[in-house]
């Protein structure tokens, strides 16, 4: 099976973690920093668009509408690709409020393979918004995602404090990457 990582010499960096962590705005950043484009959150817009809370059914549409999105964002990418997220968001989820994860996301998510995961810490402030679930289980998802990226034996690194501080931890790592 085919795996999907840099593109044409383009470093894909995804970010990860619980809910309300400052990955979007970390994604802005890091984007405008290297001047380049990130890959926003395709599940956010969609659910915005339903006229139903969503349902299991839902997940590998979004999950397809991701990674359609990152293959097309990949293309604009200067020589770094920032992902606000990746399938291992939709994977931990479904596994945790349906029990399980279809076959298709799966499949997707062990394809695509990224050159850095930056996981987010849980220390930013909850904030209220109506597609976030669970205040009370950030430690939890965020334990669910260290363990998901250490049994994928994935290139991490782990991102606390303020958004200048997650910023420069990020970059001091993602400037190595641009120097291999």
């Amino acid at each position: 099976m085919e795996e999907i990582s840099k593109g044409k010499g383009i470093i894909k960096v995804a970010l990860v973690g619980p809910e309300c962590t400052g990955k979007s705005t970390l994604s802005s950043l890091l984007a405008k920093y290297y001047n380049t484009v990130w890959v926003p959150e395709y599940a956010r817009k969609y659910i915005e668009r339903l006229d139903r809370p969503y349902e299991e059914k839902d997940l590998p549409i979004i999950a397809s509408g991701q990674s359609e999105l990152e293959d097309k964002l990949l293309k604009a990418a200067n020589k770094l690709l920032i992902c606000d997220t990746d399938l291992s968001v939709i994977k931990i989820w479904s596994e945790h409020k349906y029990g399980a994860c279809y076959d298709e996301i799966l499949k997707e998510y062990h394809r695509r393979k990224y050159d850095l995961h930056i996981l987010t810490g849980i220390d930013m402030p909850w904030v209220e918004d109506p597609q976030r679930e669970n205040p009370h289980l950030r430690e939890y998802f965020y334990d669910t995602f260290k363990n998901d990226l250490l049994q994928r034996g994935a290139n991490f690194i782990e991102v606390s404090g303020s958004h200048y501080e997650r910023q420069k931890k990020a970059v001091e790592v993602i400037d190595e990457l641009l120097a291999s």
